[in-house]
């Protein structure tokens, strides 16, 4: 609880002056103590299942401050859900994909999320997601200790199949490992943080991050390397996958230097007519521009990832064949070398908002 009151303090301090107000108008409202009506509603879920089915323009959400303690998805369009602000408004769940859910059923990785979305037109503010599973206490445990757990992926946000023009501003997505699932369509975050410790931004989807902060944690034990922020698997055909664009990269004070990869290539395991094994086509891509690291990032940059090989063994995915570049990075953690390939002055002009996500913007900016 001291570690997640931190980083909410931080959150607040980071968009202080920044968040514009938000407009008193909206087509519900979620509120524990408030009498229910048509507009009244004591849970989000109950909220969201009063909710168009098939809005044409935003359906406006307004969750006032508190704990809620919800595993959702949102499968309907044009949902935009606006809190009290990320310190205040809390929406949190604690599956991990190891866990049973019902006899001999587990959540697994995506099963996880505390939040999923699976429709266009999503939009949050202004509040806090977080996958609240004691990974610390778990990841702090000897290797063969009884207690321990497997699968300890354990998502905060999903952006599933059907998820695109997906907004976020002034938010909080806490985890540790695989906290933002990143697996379909567009989407921008913008003035937010994002914080975990192990591949905690990932998928094949299509991710611009602007003046976000990109924050790892501490683990239970010493680990070499002490995480990953990113793993995607961005398929060959597309352009873009995870782009951050004037964001930071910090880490809590635990976090040693020169011990976090800025990420690896996912190449996840997929069923083909010839067989199961690690997808060819996931050539990850991940771009940071005119951003600033901390010391906690490796002077190599980048690392590599195994996956499954068609006769079933791991073979490793190596950095270099992945597409992972840079530009004008700063800070402690910024360097430039042949492990850590640069984006040349006309190549990082492809990476404007408009060419990586195309005409959408949200409304109302």
């Amino acid at each position: 609880m001291l570690l997640r009151a931190q980083l909410l303090l931080l959150l607040s301090l980071f968009i202080a002056g920044c968040a514009t107000p938000l407009s008193s108008t909206y087509d519900a409202r979620v509120d524990p103590a408030a009498k229910m009506n048509a507009h009244n509603f004591p849970t989000i879920q109950a909220a969201l299942n009063a909710a168009p089915v098939n809005a044409q323009k935003p359906y406006r959400i307004f969750i006032v401050a508190g704990d809620y303690y919800e595993k959702l998805i949102i499968d309907k369009p044009n949902i935009h859900l606006y809190g009290a602000g990320a310190a205040n408004t809390r929406i949190h769940y604690d599956a991990y994909a190891g866990q049973e859910y019902s006899a001999g059923k587990t959540w697994g990785t995506a099963g996880s999320a505390t939040l999923t979305l699976r429709a266009p037109g999503i939009a949050l503010h202004q509040l806090t997601v977080e996958n609240s599973f004691d990974f610390l206490h778990n990841d702090s445990l000897q290797p063969d200790a009884t207690e321990r757990v497997g699968n300890t992926q354990a998502v905060a946000l999903l952006l599933d199949s059907g998820s695109d023009t997906f907004f976020a501003r002034d938010i909080a997505l806490l985890g540790y490992q695989d906290t933002l699932y990143v697996n379909s369509g567009r989407s921008w975050f913008d003035r937010s943080l994002i914080a975990g410790n192990v591949d905690y931004i990932f998928g094949r989807g299509n991710a611009l991050f602007t003046h976000s902060e990109i924050k790892t944690l501490e683990r239970g034990r010493a680990n070499f390397p002490h995480g990953y922020i990113t793993a995607p698997s961005t398929q060959i055909s597309d352009e873009y996958g995870l782009t951050f664009i004037h964001c930071k990269l910090t880490r809590a004070e635990s976090v040693p230097d020169n011990s976090v990869p800025l990420g690896r290539p996912w190449h996840p395991t997929t069923q083909f007519v010839d067989g199961r094994y690690a997808d060819p086509n996931a050539m990850g891509k991940a771009v940071f521009i005119n951003t600033w690291m901390d010391a906690h990032i490796t002077r190599d940059g980048w690392y590599s990832m195994n996956g499954t090989a068609k006769d079933g063994t791991k073979i490793p995915f190596l950095p270099e064949d992945a597409r992972f570049f840079e530009y004008n990075s700063r800070g402690p953690g910024a360097a430039a070398n042949n492990s850590r390939r640069q984006l040349r002055d006309q190549e990082v002009n492809n990476y404007t908002h408009e060419k990586i996500l195309g005409n959408w913007q949200p409304e109302g900016l």
